[in-house]
């Protein structure tokens, strides 16, 4: 297996990686998503990053990152706390069938199939906004219904590298009718045994950049809470249309590949 060539270790190095970092985090506390989705392609168009490092180091960053989401979401209740390990255990399992599966399905197609999802979740967002107070409550229904979510998030994790929180936030919000507050929070606990348990497979494959990994997490626990504090702050309405917006620039990054990978077929 070749080695990923990797950056010099430069002022400007340092400074990109703060700066991805910065902005990760943001999103991360607001959206309730790891940020992987900006640390990798900006990882991979400053830094020239091949995308199977940019991947790897953006996992290890993070588990600090969503650590301190965790923490400031926790401090008003909004997380719930074993859904989201119900969650995790899905997506562990989903993870490995994503990735059995992933030699053996169109990829152009998958692609299409979930910016048509995303699509659809945008559109929804603007007719259900579920009450601040709404909870996450264990049932003989959701708790199944978690697992299954759990393991669907896990496959389509595998199968186009896109992060749980894309998928976890507005199930949570559309299908269990949960506080977007408390779909964040639980999402973001939900990404820490995952995102370990990922980085601890990439780091034995070489496909971490530790440096980079470690100056994008701490620079984005800086704005992580700010983040978070902002979700807080503002009417569930005008979340679900940032949340929409920030969807948008999503299915839009996917769509792009969905065009490149049917023209190098």
């Amino acid at each position: 297996m070749t080695t990923a060539i990797r950056p010099p270790r430069t002022a400007r190095f340092y400074a990109v990686c703060v700066g991805v970092g910065l902005l990760a985090g943001l999103m991360s506390g607001l959206f309730g998503v790891g940020g992987g989705t900006v640390i990798v392609p900006l990882l991979v168009l400053l830094l020239g990053f091949d995308q199977r490092l940019g991947a790897g180091t953006s996992l290890a960053a993070i588990v600090p990152t969503a650590s301190v989401g965790v923490i400031t979401y926790a401090v008003d209740g909004h997380v719930a706390w074993l859904p989201a390990l119900i969650l995790a255990a899905g997506a562990v399992g989903g993870a490995q069938i994503g990735t059995w599966l992933l030699p053996k399905l169109s990829q152009t197609a998958l692609r299409w199939a979930f910016v048509a999802f995303l699509l659809a979740v945008i559109v929804s967002l603007y007719f259900v906004i579920p009450s601040r107070d709404a909870e996450l409550e264990l049932t003989w229904i959701t708790g199944p219904g978690l697992a299954l979510l759990g393991v669907i998030t896990g496959i389509l994790a595998g199968l186009l590298g896109v992060g749980g929180g894309i998928i976890v936030v507005p199930a949570l919000l559309l299908f269990f009718g949960t506080s977007d507050l408390v779909a964040k929070g639980t999402s973001l606990l939900m990404m820490i045994p995952t995102a370990v348990s990922g980085t601890v497979g990439n780091l034995r494959r070489s496909n971490v950049d530790l440096p980079a990994a470690l100056c994008v997490g701490l620079a984005a626990c800086a704005t992580t809470a700010v983040g978070a504090q902002i979700a807080k702050a503002v009417d569930p309405f005008v979340a679900n249309v940032l949340f929409s917006i920030f969807l948008v620039f999503i299915a839009s990054q996917i769509a792009v590949k969905a065009v490149r990978g049917r023209h190098q077929r």
